[in-house]
């Protein structure tokens, strides 16, 4: 079930659209803020919050990368795996986060720290081979300097 603190800030993101399927982003965005990601259940609560159907809905999450559909670890890392970044190394900083971490693209640690994802793109071609953790983004990543990056987020 929605919270009231829920509620109120779905509310304040429709007011934004002329129709409230437009806020689907916004909508799954802010719940995924306070349960830390989108639940079958949660799906079906802002589907009804919206006016559409849940299929209509899930599209949309499973559609785009920021909206997680299954439970993620504290930090979520985004591994850049662009034509820049691949030509740059970022196979072997992600064989470096494997060997460090224990963790394959697409899972959690066994802690539950961290969430290892791959991504298109974040833009950073100059600085590639790049990786975003939660929202900060590095770039100029090695096998060398992936160890550092990672053990600020705790």
């Amino acid at each position: 079930m929605l919270s009231d603190t829920e509620r109120r800030e779905l509310e304040e993101a429709v007011k934004h659209y002329p129709d409230k399927r437009g806020a689907a982003i916004d909508a799954l965005l802010t719940i995924q803020r306070r349960r830390g990601w989108i639940s079958d259940d949660s799906l079906l609560e802002i589907a009804q919050f919206l006016e559409i159907t849940v299929e209509e809905l899930d599209s949309v999450a499973t559609f785009y990368n920021l909206v997680f559909r299954k439970p993620v670890g504290r930090h979520v890392a985004f591994m850049c795996d662009s034509i820049s970044c691949w030509i740059k190394g970022c196979e072997r900083v992600q064989e470096q986060i494997k060997k460090l971490y224990d963790v394959e693209l697409g899972q959690t640690t066994s802690d539950g720290r961290l969430t290892l994802l791959p991504i298109a793109c974040l833009g950073q071609c100059g600085r590639a081979p790049a990786m975003m953790i939660d929202q900060d983004v590095h770039g100029d990543v090695t096998p060398d300097t992936i160890e550092q990056i990672v053990e600020k987020y705790k």
